[in-house]
């Protein structure tokens, strides 16, 4: 790997020449892999086996690379693959986060860490995960749609939407666009478009987005920040910047001295900070710091500004109102042409985010209505709300690759005719609607499995009971 001089001089400067020549060869050697099971779903895993994350319960180190894109329970959600390094999100919640919060993931794409944050916040939590490129928003969609957690709004909004609602949000992660030194040893595409005047670009981009999310957050209320890069001017730099501008206070996390992580960098921050260095810890490179708002910071109210495009006043369906759990607790609503359920503490919320934020789903996505028949949602499936009123059928591991494919899948002649949701190992994939003499396949068509084949040297996470 070639990395651009201007890196290699500047990390020098940073490091030290010997330090930098150790740095250097981690970069060289093949990148660690790690999954983090889903609390709710993946507790048949067998995964004790693996070295754990020390920093994450339930976070796992694999001794090779799986075939993901060929396990069902990996399209089922039962996991989430995530870099090691970006899983100390847990150590940070389960030490500053003791009671349930409005939290804020403001540039959540694909995923991972609101997955993680749905794991570690309290119960009785609310989380808005958000994504500003429309495309990635909908890929961050699917995969909290997976992982299956009902008190999730996901949005696709700029930072300066969010400073339009005012003092909000509890908890907010700014995972800051950045110029992805962290990913060189992953991606040979961050090395070709890396330089020194994008490096200043990322640091008005980071501070224009601290700045807008800094006004959504309470008095009193944490700020994560992190970047998966090495430089001090999107690092240090920039919780410098947050302390003598807002007079955010810098928060330390319990850390154990085996785990190898690095402190700052900069010789005009003490602060505490947390640096992951492929050299010295088993992930790649990653930044992170916890701001506290001060608790004196009162701002006045701004103006909402109101949505204008109108939500469809129609009659919720009454069937839909029982394939949820304990439905009660919830209230139902259309938006985008989906019956969309909300647990009822969350009804303020949603009445203020659906006026003035761009939302693409919230809580768990019911049913969608077809002519005159009522079909219950793909995220209905993967959630552990799903009440059993719809039979179920368990398929193994051929025909749970073909359902994941959208192909035609058989289901045995005792399985009852409408909608039915297929498993593999216990885990939803999907539904069906079982016809009798076929079932056609409901598995979104975006989501599809779009290989033909198998690899030869098929490696499957915990399958150790299907018979290939």
């Amino acid at each position: 790997m070639d990395l651009p001089v201007s890196f290699v001089e500047s990390t020098k400067a940073l490091l030290g020449e010997d330090e930098y020549m150790s740095f250097q060869s981690a970069l060289m050697t093949e990148p660690s892999v790690s999954v983090r099971v889903n609390s709710r779903k993946g507790r048949s895993l067998q995964v004790d086996s693996f070295a754990p994350v020390p920093w994450c319960p339930n976070a796992y180190y694999l001794e090779k690379r799986p075939s993901f894109t060929f396990d069902p329970l990996f399209h089922a959600g039962t996991y989430y693959v995530q870099e090691a390094s970006s899983m100390f999100l847990s150590q940070v919640v389960r030490t500053h986060v003791d009671k349930p919060v409005v939290a804020l993931d403001m540039c959540a794409a694909p995923g991972g860490k609101s997955t993680l944050l749905c794991d570690n916040l309290p119960d009785g939590s609310l989380l808005v995960t958000n994504e500003f490129v429309r495309a990635r928003a909908h890929v961050l969609a699917e995969n909290m749609t997976k992982w299956g957690n009902p008190d999730v709004i996901v949005t696709s909004n700029g930072a300066d939407a969010f400073a339009e609602l005012g003092q909000t949000f509890d908890f907010i992660l700014v995972d800051a666009p950045c110029s992805g030194e962290g990913m060189f040893r992953k991606d040979e595409v961050a090395v070709q478009e890396w330089s020194t005047d994008n490096v200043f670009q990322c640091v008005e981009r980071q501070r224009m987005i601290l700045m807008n999310v800094w006004e959504a957050l309470k008095p009193g209320g944490l700020l994560v920040y992190s970047t998966c890069t090495f430089n001090l001017h999107e690092n240090e730099g920039n919780v410098k910047w947050m302390h003598d501008t807002f007079d955010a206070e810098i928060l330390s996390v319990p850390v154990q001295e085996e785990w190898g992580i690095t402190s700052s960098l900069a010789s005009d921050c003490a602060f505490p900070v947390y640096r992951f260095m492929p050299h010295k810890t088993r992930g790649e490179g990653l930044f992170m710091a916890v701001l506290r708002k001060p608790d004196s910071e009162e701002t006045a109210p701004r103006k909402k500004k109101k949505n204008k495009k109108k939500t469809k006043e129609l009659p919720v369906p009454k069937d839909c109102r029982n394939w949820l759990n304990d439905s009660d607790r919830y209230f139902f609503f259309w938006h985008d042409d989906r019956v969309m359920a909300l647990q009822k503490q969350w009804q303020e919320c949603w009445e203020q985010f659906s006026e003035q934020l761009n939302v693409i789903q919230a809580g768990v996505p019911v049913a969608g209505i077809k002519g005159k028949d009522v079909i219950p949602e793909h995220a209905l499936a993967m959630s552990e709300e799903r009440n059993n009123v719809f039979p179920t059928a368990e398929l193994v591991y051929p025909q749970a690759i073909a359902y994941l494919r959208k192909e035609t899948v058989v289901l045995d002649a005792g399985v009852p005719r409408g909608y039915v949701c297929v498993t593999y190992q216990g885990a939803a994939l999907g539904w069906v609607k079982n016809l009798g003499n076929r079932a056609n396949n409901l598995y979104p068509d975006a989501w599809r499995i779009r290989s033909g084949h198998l690899p030869e040297n098929l490696c499957l996470l915990s399958d150790t009971t299907t018979n290939i």
